[in-house]
């Protein structure tokens, strides 16, 4: 189905929804380097007045990637919920950007429709609005999840303890996991890229891991962001896997490519929640997600790289996971090419994910090649506070020497959780203040006082 603007006397015509959406997206390098891009702001902005006139309904009809040839399609329409629709079933996207602005859509009404939404249905309408309508609507989503603490609740702010190393050292890991506990991080996963995924080198880090987590009975998790074969392979070996970590993307021919599919990443959640490691809940899956993997892989199907990426989130939704993140600006500027581009990436993400009822975290990222610096991060860490993220990454100093790309530090955890008064997970933070490394106020103590804890290093790794 064609879709018409007409906008001082100049008809704009857009061949389906496909073309549609590409043309109503905000500009970003990816989509000029896949040639879907609007040629003009005019051209956007006709795009955008006439996906406005968009029903809802037109997406579980028109499929952007045919049903037959990909199982991601397939998913996002046969799990569709059409009860949770039902009320919002004769909306426009214009009018459903509308109702997300309204008083009505408060958390229980949000909560109660993300089944309803598909992921075609939020990119649409996130292309449609600013960025502070992005940050007031995420806002109001919460999303709780459960494995040995409790995440996403409001008022609270979270952080995954990044300690990579680029051989895999074990003491050198330790350094770093040592420095980040010291400064209130790792509530939401202590959780290592490993430099290879070699199941034998990833056992030894999830040995290390669960050895930490022991000695000093910390309420939280631990991952090894290996591959998910290499996961499945070590549940056959009994290691301590509390939770299951995949990249994941918005079409079958770009997870191929990850060398996975939803049959596999099935095995993968059924054999961790068999483990019964959790404590307050069993939510086991983490997934990584980024704009422009499906057109790294020649994989997109013609479609912008924001409605791919939001395709991605059904794909998460349907595994109940724990953690889920957008790593915003780390595959580079031919993808989102300066601070700008990343910054409004980084929210739309967020908001969509908010939406469609995941617990989204965001590394704020970039690499040394884009057009973007440290000043751009704090803006959006600052930007993703506010809107309610549940999680940040904690990497040693903000630069991560394995992966070679710039991050958020244990202090930037530190400054938005000061500035916002936001805590950390309740469990973790009653931990950090029977430490000595928090007050009851949730203040960063002076070192001195928690050296105890480092008295207290498995052997091994002193």
């Amino acid at each position: 189905m064609a879709y018409r603007y007409v906008i001082r006397h100049h008809a704009y015509t857009f061949d389906d929804l496909k073309t549609l959406l590409a043309r109503a997206s905000p500009l970003r390098s990816g989509d000029v380097l896949a040639g879907v891009a609007a040629a003009t702001y005019e051209e956007r902005v006709a795009a955008q007045l006439a996906l406005a006139d968009v029903p809802l309904r037109d997406f579980l009809h028109e499929a952007l990637v045919p049903y037959e040839q990909d199982e991601v399609t397939r998913l996002i329409i046969d799990t569709h919920d059409a009860a949770a629709f039902a009320p919002i079933s004769h909306f426009t996207v214009g009018q459903l950007r509308d109702w997300l602005l309204s008083d009505e859509a408060d958390a229980p009404a949000l909560q109660a429709l993300a089944p309803g939404l598909t992921p075609e249905m939020v990119a649409a309408v996130s292309k449609l609005m600013r960025n502070q309508e992005l940050i007031a609507v995420a806002r109001r989503c919460e999303v709780v999840t459960r494995f040995r603490n409790t995440l996403g609740l409001r008022g609270h702010l979270a952080t995954r303890l990044q300690p990579n190393h680029p051989t895999d050292d074990l003491r050198g890991i330790a350094a770093s996991l040592v420095d980040g506990l010291l400064y209130g991080s790792g509530d939401a996963v202590l959780g290592i890229n490993p430099a290879t995924d070699n199941p034998h080198t990833v056992h030894q880090l999830l040995n290390m891991l669960d050895a930490v987590c022991e000695q000093y009975a910390i309420p939280t998790q631990s991952c090894v962001l290996c591959h998910v074969t290499t996961t499945l392979e070590l549940l056959n070996r009994s290691a301590p896997v509390d939770l299951a970590f995949q990249s994941i993307a918005g079409t079958e021919a770009a997870n191929s490519s990850f060398g996975i599919n939803l049959g596999l990443l099935q095995e993968a959640w059924e054999g961790t929640r068999a483990l019964n490691r959790g404590t307050v809940g069993q939510q086991v899956m983490y997934f990584e997600t980024g704009q422009g993997s499906a057109l790294s892989a020649n994989a997109h199907h013609g479609l912008d790289q924001q409605t791919c990426e939001a395709r991605a989130y059904a794909v998460a939704r349907r595994f109940d996971p724990l953690l889920v993140n957008s790593v915003v600006g780390f595959i580079g500027p031919e993808y989102l090419y300066d601070g700008k581009q990343i910054i409004r990436a980084a929210l739309e993400d967020h908001f969509c994910g908010k939406l469609l009822g995941l617990p989204m975290g965001m590394d704020v990222c970039y690499t040394n090649h884009a057009e973007a610096d440290q000043d751009d991060m704090d803006t959006l860490l600052t930007l993703l506070g506010v809107a309610g993220c549940n999680f940040i990454m904690g990497v040693p100093g903000a630069d991560d020497i394995m992966l070679s790309y710039q991050s958020t530090s244990f202090h930037d955890a530190l400054y938005l959780r000061r500035v916002l008064g936001l805590r950390p997970a309740p469990e973790f933070e009653a931990w950090l203040e029977q430490q000595g490394i928090f007050n009851a106020q949730g203040q960063l103590l002076p070192a001195s006082a928690s050296a105890q804890l480092l008295g207290r290093l498995p052997a091994a790794l002193r």
